[in-house]
């Protein structure tokens, strides 16, 4: 059973979802103005891999990520470029795309945006009004928090609390100084659409409510986002949700992930100490800063600098190399038998069967990658010590442990933490320092055929040098990179 931590009770919890097999899930997307930095890389590979999952675990997935495409940002960030709020949005969304790609986020079933969803949001808002919780005063529209009992219950706040300690500039037309907008008047030469309340266009946080209610229906099983969301942003949602809808709860569980630090301190754009990823994956693989994201509990936070990804580049490596050896040998296999083990085939059998149990009791346990990580590489020692014996040929029994553990790194490295497979360059540049590999290897083996010992050993020195080890075996020479 899936547990996971929710932050509304601060408990972990048993996954039940509101439909026997279907998981329904909504994680707030970036706000398009910039690309993305790896701050902002964090919750999208982190969901991302918690869909991945839950899919393996046989769910029938609803994935949710939405575009704010209107924003104050968006509008400033125009102007400085010259184009439309439109334009750059747009630009901004195709980038976006390209980096997520890039580190192997599968797209969601939607990604609605803000300016496509105006009348749903003047609608909810206007059923807020209707049931007491809003209020308009010029053309504004603000949410009454003290009208709604539940608020802070997400960030675990009172109202009181809340008023006391903040740092909110007087609006002499609020009710209270922490009341939130709805909508907003617009301001000459910006975007602005028609509504009750004169042309104008949304807050930031009834966005979130109007388009996961719209896809999800009010009830649905995870919203996820970065801790930073938690308040106002999804206080806020929870408010305006249960206020329209005048039923709970909007969201059964509340997942976010930890910041992303530098020196302590949180990355963000704002304080200008982010580093975008498409700056990172200039100087590091794709496949390396994923798993860089995911080598730490989602909840933890995680310090950025260059020699942890260095590290967790040589770790990778040691996981990809055994993937490697193990594809390499199913390409000499044509048939995997269906027949009784006995003695170490057996006990690697079982060893595998053990180590996918590991990494699904991690898995299942608040989505524990770092745990159900450090569990490949177990396996993938004990696997390399298999296929390394001297007596190894692949044999029927050889082949079918081959093939479980093969099946093994794909179910999981590759499905699941999305791990392997990732482009590490352009396709022209690896077929190219493949062929040249395999090139300088062909032509050690005819030295080596000729007995010219001086020139073998010759290639194997340069090679060495530039980071691939050779391996002399009975039914070849391998390479890997070291």
């Amino acid at each position: 059973m899936v547990k996971l931590y929710n932050t509304l009770k601060r408990i972990k919890e048993e996954l039940h979802t509101r439909e026997t097999g279907k998981v329904k899930m909504y994680v707030c997307g970036p706000t398009t103005y910039n690309y993305i930095h790896l701050g902002n890389a964090r919750p999208i590979v982190v969901f991302d891999t918690v869909r991945r999952y839950l899919e393996y675990r046989g769910y029938d997935v609803m994935f949710i990520q939405n575009f704010t495409d209107i924003d104050d940002k968006i509008i400033n960030k125009a102007k400085e470029e010259g184009v439309s709020a439109k334009e750059l949005a747009e630009k901004y969304i195709e980038e976006y795309f390209k980096d997520a790609d890039a580190l192997g986020v599968k797209r969601a079933d939607h990604h609605p945006k803000v300016t496509e969803h105006m009348d749903d949001i003047i609608n909810m808002i206007e059923v807020i009004i209707e049931n007491g919780f809003g209020y308009e005063v010029d053309g504004e529209v603000y949410f009454d928090v003290r009208s709604f009992p539940g608020y802070g219950k997400l960030s675990q706040r009172s109202v009181d609390d809340m008023r006391s300690g903040a740092r909110v500039e007087v609006d002499k037309r609020k009710k209270d100084p922490l009341d939130f907008v709805l909508w907003k008047p617009a301001k000459p030469d910006e975007p602005s659409w028609d509504s009750p309340w004169g042309e104008g266009r949304p807050g930031w946080h009834i966005e979130c409510s109007a388009m996961s209610l719209k896809y999800l229906s009010n009830g649905f099983d995870i919203h996820g986002g970065g801790f930073d969301l938690i308040f106002p942003h999804h206080e806020n949602e929870i408010a305006q949700t249960e206020a329209s809808t005048k039923e709970k709860p909007f969201v059964r569980y509340w997942m976010h992930n930890g910041f992303i630090t530098i020196n302590q301190e949180k990355m963000s754009k704002s304080l200008g100490n982010f580093f975008l990823v498409r700056e990172i994956l200039e100087k590091f693989p794709p496949d390396v800063v994923r798993y860089y994201l995911l080598a730490t509990h989602y909840r933890s936070p995680l310090d950025f600098d260059d020699t942890k990804l260095d590290m967790n580049a040589k770790a990778l490596e040691k996981l990809k190399n055994t993937r490697a050896r193990l594809q390499e040998l199913m390409t000499q296999v044509s048939i995997v038998e269906d027949i009784p083990l006995e003695g170490v085939h057996l006990r690697m059998i079982r060893e595998i069967d053990k180590a996918r149990n590991k990494f699904e009791e991690a898995m299942d346990d608040d989505f524990n990658t770092a745990l159900a990580i450090a569990g490949l590489f177990e396996i993938s020692k004990e696997l390399n010590n298999y296929i390394n014996q001297r007596d190894f040929l692949l044999d029927k029994q050889q082949t079918k442990v081959v093939a479980a553990g093969s099946r093994l790194f794909e179910d999981l490295g590759t499905s699941v933490l999305g791990i392997f497979g990732l482009e590490t360059g352009s396709d022209k540049e690896n077929n190219l320092e493949e062929s040249l590999i395999q090139l300088l290897i062909d032509i050690r083996q005819k030295a080596r055929g000729k007995k010219d010992w001086a020139m073998a050993d010759y290639i194997r020195d340069q090679l060495t040098e530039y980071g691939v080890i050779l391996e002399d075996t009975p039914k070849g020479c391998r390479w890997k990179k070291g």
